[in-house]
C-alpha cells in the first residue's frame, strides 16, 4: 500500500518543481524529501522524477501518480473535515489562504471574530496569491481560499464554489504633482505592476485606452509599489484593499470609473459546508461588508 506522506511529497514536487521548495512547503528537510521519494519509487517500481537543472520534472509515471495523489489527499482531508464536523464547533480546525491585501484588511477582523466565537476550533492562515491559493484548495491543504477576479479575465474552470464578498474598486496611483486621472494620460510614462493577474488586467486596461504600457518594475509588495511611485519612477493601478491596508501619503490616487475586481471566498465541493468552514465564511462576509 502506498504511503500517504510519500504521496504528499510527490504532490508537492509536482506543484513547486524543486526539492528545496517542496521541503519548505511541507516543513521537511531536503534529505527527508529525497528519502520519501526514493522509497516511493521503490514501492511503485517506477522512476517518478528527473533532475532538470536546479529543479525536478516528473516523468510520465510521476505525472499520473501525482494527479491521483492530489485526489487521494483531497479526499482524506475532506474525510477529516467531516469527522471534525461531527463535533460541531467545539473542536477541529479550519484553514484559510488569502492574498496579501485581504490579509491586511478584512481577513484579520474575520479571523478574530471567528476565534472569539469558536475558541476550540484551530484557525490557520496562509498568504497566497489566487493561483497558489486555488492549488492549495484543490489539494485539500486549505478549506477556504480568498481570491480576486478581474472582469474580462479568462474564466477559470476550476470546479470551485465561490461566495461573493465585495467589489474592490481600482485606482490610478501617480507621483505627487502629476495630473491626469485616466491611464491614457500616462501612456508615455513607465508603469509598475504586481502579480500575474494584476499585470494581465493592467495590460488589458491600457489596450482599451489605446496604448501598450512600458512596464519597468514588477513587485507584489503594494508598499514598495507606492514607494516607487512616490519616487517618480512610474505610475500604477492599485485596488482599494491595498490602499486601505497601507496608504503612502506622498502619492496621488484617483478612482478609475467602472474598473474593479471581485473578491470571493472559494470552497471545494457542494454545500452544505462543514460547520467550521460555514462559520468562517459567515465571518468573512460580515468583515468584508465593513470594509466594502
Amino acid at each position: 500500500m502506498l504511503d500517504v506522506n510519500r504521496l504528499r511529497v510527490l504532490a508537492a514536487l509536482a506543484r513547486y518543481g524543486s526539492m528545496t521548495a517542496a521541503a519548505r512547503a511541507l516543513r521537511y528537510t531536503q534529505p527527508s524529501i529525497s528519502h520519501h521519494l526514493a522509497r516511493l519509487e521503490a514501492e511503485t517500481g517506477s522512476r517518478l522524477v528527473q533532475r532538470v537543472g536546479r529543479g525536478v520534472r516528473l516523468t510520465e509515471a510521476g505525472q499520473v501518480l501525482a494527479g491521483r495523489a492530489e485526489e487521494i489527499l483531497a479526499r482524506l482531508d475532506a474525510a477529516e473535515a467531516e469527522l471534525d464536523a461531527l463535533t460541531g464547533l467545539t473542536a477541529g480546525r479550519v484553514r484559510l489562504a488569502a492574498f496579501p491585501s485581504a490579509l491586511g484588511t478584512f481577513v484579520p477582523v474575520a479571523a478574530a471574530a471567528f476565534a472569539a466565537e469558536h475558541p476550540g476550533v484551530e484557525l490557520r492562515l496562509t498568504e497566497a496569491e489566487p493561483p497558489d491559493a486555488v492549488a492549495l484548495l484543490r489539494s485539500g491543504e486549505v478549506d477556504v481560499a480568498v481570491l480576486f477576479d478581474h472582469p474580462g479575465a479568462p474564466d477559470d474552470d476550476d470546479g470551485l464554489r465561490r461566495v461573493p464578498l465585495l467589489t474592490d474598486r481600482l485606482h490610478l496611483v501617480t507621483p505627487p504633482g502629476v495630473t491626469g486621472d485616466e491611464p491614457a494620460d500616462h501612456a508615455a510614462r513607465r508603469w509598475i505592476t504586481g502579480c500575474e493577474r494584476c499585470r494581465a488586467h493592467l495590460v488589458r486596461c491600457c489596450a482599451d485606452a489605446g496604448f501598450t504600457p512600458d512596464i519597468a518594475f514588477t513587485t507584489d509588495d503594494y508598499v514598495a509599489v507606492q514607494a516607487l511611485v512616490a519616487a517618480g519612477l512610474g505610475v500604477t493601478v492599485l485596488p482599494g484593499l491595498a490602499l486601505a491596508a497601507s496608504r503612502d501619503a506622498r502619492v496621488r490616487v484617483a478612482a478609475l470609473p467602472g474598473e474593479s475586481r471581485s473578491v470571493v471566498a472559494a470552497v471545494h465541493g457542494a454545500a452544505p459546508d462543514p460547520p467550521p468552514t460555514a462559520a468562517l465564511l459567515t465571518r468573512l462576509r460580515a468583515a468584508a461588508v465593513e470594509v466594502g
